[in-house]
């Protein structure tokens, strides 16, 4: 690719701010006025709870009919983002970086005890904007954090639904892309039918809010999620029967290793009483789930984001490594995380974590140490 024509196609215009404004103006002002199921946060160290209304669902429902009204009457371009795929990166970039560097000062300056916002300042300039300084920072009443996981997400649908509108347009429709689209589409409404399990994950829970989350929610998650899209869009990939039904298969399996252990933890830590699998739960020292399928592997909803992650590549065959660039992260990353899950879990639960190794000794992949 010509050098000059990358950093033409990089440099932020007027047109990808104006996008880019519009969509966080659209997600603001549809979360607070929505209807939508009313979830209460974790109990922070301080005994509060942060309630967040669960409408993502409806939200992206409505965004995507309003656009795609609009596109039939000309007043938006359906390829409006994969026109300016690259433009709408770099913007969204910066104001990654613009946004941790105010919520950096805010941070710094702010007074506040409660567990939510008081600062959390280790005197290196860096590692606070990097990792954040506030739990729960609050903008006009909006949640950050959980507006800007909720932004990535419905941003990485819109881009593939771009992606997709191209590929119609230019004939290059593939089933190869279809099978991409299916998949990556059913994933993403799952995730918004079941927001309110985000409520519940460690990033909303314990992780403080700087760049590292907000460059990956509003950056990487939609721009890097959707790369096969963009390549499928400049690759013809003919996939035989065989290939097509094995895909399906590791999509499914997947995604029921995936919904089911997240479930299972979400309604545990909810009601630890609730039947597992139709049996009443094993627990380890009142704590800890040790059935379904957290008594076959630990961390074994990983081994499900990992299938996933291989389902949403593997239409693109095997020609080019560049597809897989998620699944190849995200093996990476959970590998690391389950490591530092690992020491962060033994050093909280001590004895009763140790008790649930020897019951459950796989870690991930069952029976694989």
């Amino acid at each position: 690719m010509d050098l000059n024509y990358l950093f033409i196609s990089l440099t932020p215009s007027w047109t990808s701010v104006a996008m880019l404004i519009g969509y966080f103006l659209y997600l603001a002002t549809v979360g607070s006025i929505l209807p939508g199921k009313l979830v209460p946060g974790a109990t922070l160290s301080d005994g509060t709870r942060l309630h967040y209304r669960c409408n993502g669902l409806l939200s992206l429902l409505l965004l995507v009919l309003l656009l795609g009204v609009g596109s039939q009457m000309n007043l938006v371009s359906p390829t409006a983002i994969a026109d300016r795929g690259l433009e709408l990166l770099s913007t969204t970039f910066i104001f990654s970086v613009l946004v941790t560097l105010m919520l950096y000062l805010v941070g710094l300056n702010s007074r506040a005890k409660s567990s939510s916002l008081k600062p959390h300042v280790s005197g290196n300039l860096i590692h606070d904007w990097w990792f954040g300084i506030q739990l729960n920072p609050e903008f006009m009443g909006i949640d950050l954090k959980f507006f800007f996981v909720r932004a990535g997400m419905m941003g990485w649908l819109l881009i593939n639904l771009s992606v997709l509108a191209k590929c119609v347009i230019e004939t290059k429709l593939s089933q190869s892309m279809i099978l991409y689209q299916l998949f990556c589409g059913l994933y993403i409404l799952d995730y918004f039918f079941y927001e309110e399990f985000m409520t519940s994950t460690w990033d909303i829970i314990a992780e403080r809010l700087g760049f590292m989350l907000v460059f990956g929610d509003l950056v990487f998650i939609p721009f890097t999620f959707s790369i096969q899209g963009w390549w499928l869009l400049s690759n013809n990939v003919e996939l035989t029967t065989a290939a097509i039904i094995a895909n399906c298969l590791v999509f499914l399996i997947g995604y029921s290793v995936f919904r089911g252990a997240n479930k299972q933890k979400h309604v545990f830590k909810k009601d630890p009483k609730a039947p597992i699998w139709g049996s009443p739960p094993k627990v380890i020292g009142g704590k800890l789930l040790a059935s379904g399928y957290w008594g076959i592997a630990r961390h074994c909803n990983y081994l499900g984001d990992l299938l996933l992650a291989s389902s949403f590549s593997l239409p693109c065959g095997i020609s080019s490594v560049v597809p897989y660039f998620y699944p190849i992260y995200l093996l990476i990353l959970l590998i690391w995380r389950e490591r530092r899950d690992e020491a962060r879990c033994a050093e909280k639960y001590k004895d009763v974590w140790a008790e649930y190794r020897k019951l459950v000794p796989y870690r991930i992949l069952p029976y694989v140490y």
